[in-house]
């Protein structure tokens, strides 16, 4: 029996264990990279796209996002595009979000 969802189904077990193992991968990652001096200049872009994955993955599968109509995906995801984007504009207005020196 395969764990792909079928007509409208939901997936099974299997599959919610699989994105918890992502998730605590992503998780750790994001956790090593504050040690790592060499990564320094892109730490806090390269924390916002694993962030911004974990909760991609957070909102399609354990909200059940994924097997909504397009419509709701879109209204979901489309302020969320918008306010992640003016919050990085925000930051780099200030100063406080700038990967390379002035």
């Amino acid at each position: 029996m395969s764990d792909a969802p079928r007509d409208g189904e939901h997936p099974t077990v299997g599959t919610y264990v699989r994105v918890a193992l992502v998730l605590t991968v992503v998780t750790a990652l994001e956790v090593g990279v504050i040690y790592v001096r060499r990564l320094a200049p892109i730490v806090i872009p390269l924390l916002l796209a694993m962030s911004a994955a974990k909760f991609a993955l957070v909102a399609l599968f354990f909200m059940h996002l994924r097997y909504e109509s397009r419509v709701l995906t879109f209204l979901f995801v489309g302020p969320l595009i918008l306010a992640s984007g003016l919050a990085v504009a925000l930051m780099t207005l200030t100063g406080a979000f700038l990967v390379f020196g002035r």
